[in-house]
Parts: structure tokens; C-alpha cells; sequence
């Protein structure tokens, strides 16, 4: 396994297109900061960037490469390897190269300008995000053997929780707004990891006042020790759910 890994590494570093999403984010993450007055202005608009940025290159680098391997998995395949071994290593390897690319990238700027605390929370959150799209990369990759209709179904989770998330909430709160849902506002949020990454910047950025009574709820329920353990434990399994998935079939898929 370790060799694979090693060789899964070495070929994602070596990519031009890993190198320039890490100057990318740089840029993105210098120029927030530099552009603002404040550290926390800077933090709000390196937040947006993160969720929406990372998320898409995560999960479409990591299909495509998914796919792009796929001689390399086969000849693997053929040899004396348990398949598990050969589905973790690249795993792993995305894992941990898109990882370091955004530590350099973000991870840099934010210990330079933003207090330790929140600098940690939003380094945490990113990577987090990284590991949830390459989980769902590897889940998209794994339904067909089609590329072009495994890069659609990244695209369509990605625009799902990204964009069409965020409306669905706004749709319901709207069509419901006589009724008391704060609450179940929480419960509906963990049905999207870029939302629960949101919640938790904004209120250890303390702005969840912004968001009047619903705020207040979420503070109550996210900001309290209890729930930022459940928070990340509902961001791990955003990881390990559809990773697994993924795994089981293909343990069994004919390649």
C-alpha cells in the first residue's frame, strides 16, 4: 500500500493543474486580506471563496483522475492485491495532496493575518471540505464506467449543495415561515456539509446575529462543546459514508 501511495502522491504533485489551484488559492487568500481593513472582513470573504472553490476542484480533479487511472487500477488489480489495499492508497493520496495544496495555499495567509483560533477553525473546515468531495468523487466515479457521466454526477452534487441547497432551505423557509422551524432548521443543515462548514466560521466569527432569531438557535445548539463535537462527527461521516459505499462496490464491481 505504501508504494501505491507513494507513486499516487508523487503523481498528483507532479500535475500542473494541482499546482495552479494551490497559487490560486494563494491569490484568493493573500488578496482577501489584502483588500480588507480587518482581519474578519477578510475572513468572511476567504469563507465564500473556500466553500465554493474547493469543493468544485476537489470533487471534479478527483473524478477525473479517478478515471484517468483506470488502467493503472486494473494492472493493479491483476496482481496479488486486495482491492481494498489499491482503493485506500488513492484515497489516501488525494486525501493528502489536495490537503497540503490548500494548507499552502490558505493555511499560510490565515496563521499570517487572522487571530490563532480562527485561523485553526477555518484551516480544520477547509480540509474537511476537501476530504467530503473527494469522498463524493470517489462515490460519482464508482456508480458508472462512462466518464463523461461520472464527471455529471460530480458537477451535480457539487451544484446540489452548493447552489440548489441553499435555495431548497430558502424555498421552505419561506412557504413555512408562520410556523416555528428555527429548530428543525438544524436538523436540515446537516443534510449539506458546506452549510454546517458555513455555520461553524460564522459563529466562532461571532456574526451569527446576522442571522436574527434563526442565529440565536443555531448558537445555542452549534456554539455549546456538545455540538461542535457533533458537528465535525456529522462532517466525518460526509467522509466515511460515501467513501464506504464507494469501497463495497468496488470490492465486487468487474473492472
Amino acid at each position: 500500500m505504501r508504494r501505491i501511495l507513494k507513486y499516487v502522491i508523487i503523481d498528483i504533485i507532479k500535475n500542473k493543474i494541482v499546482v495552479f489551484y494551490t497559487i490560486l488559492i494563494a491569490l484568493f487568500a493573500w488578496s482577501a486580506f489584502g483588500l480588507e481593513d480587518n482581519a474578519s472582513k477578510g475572513l468572511l470573504t476567504l469563507l465564500n471563496i473556500i466553500l465554493f472553490v474547493v469543493p468544485l476542484f476537489s470533487v471534479l480533479f478527483s473524478t477525473i483522475y479517478i478515471y484517468n487511472s483506470s488502467e493503472f487500477v486494473e494492472l493493479l488489480v491483476s496482481q496479488p492485491i486486495k482491492r481494498n489495499k489499491i482503493w485506500n492508497s488513492l484515497f489516501a493520496g488525494l486525501s493528502i495532496s489536495l490537503s497540503v495544496s490548500f494548507l499552502i495555499g490558505a493555511g499560510i495567509p490565515l496563521l499570517v493575518y487572522a487571530e490563532p483560533r480562527k485561523a485553526l477553525m477555518m484551516i480544520v473546515v477547509g480540509v474537511f471540505v476537501t476530504l467530503i468531495f473527494i469522498s463524493l468523487a470517489f462515490f460519482s466515479s464508482i456508480l458508472s464506467r462512462d466518464k463523461a457521466r461520472g464527471i455529471g454526477y460530480s458537477i451535480l452534487l457539487w451544484l446540489y449543495f452548493a447552489l440548489l441547497f441553499d435555495g431548497l432551505v430558502l424555498f421552505l423557509m419561506f412557504q413555512l415561515n408562520d410556523y416555528p422551524i428555527e429548530k428543525m432548521m438544524v436538523m436540515i443543515s446537516a443534510l449539506s456539509p458546506i452549510d454546517l462548514s458555513r455555520i461553524l466560521m460564522l459563529l466562532e466569527l461571532d456574526v451569527s446575529a446576522m442571522l436574527g432569531y434563526t442565529g440565536a438557535i443555531f448558537k445555542q445548539f452549534f456554539g455549546t462543546s456538545l455540538g461542535l463535537v457533533l458537528t465535525f462527527f456529522l462532517l466525518l461521516l460526509w467522509i466515511v459514508v460515501p467513501y464506504v459505499i464507494s469501497l463495497r462496490k468496488f470490492r465486487v464491481k468487474d473492472l
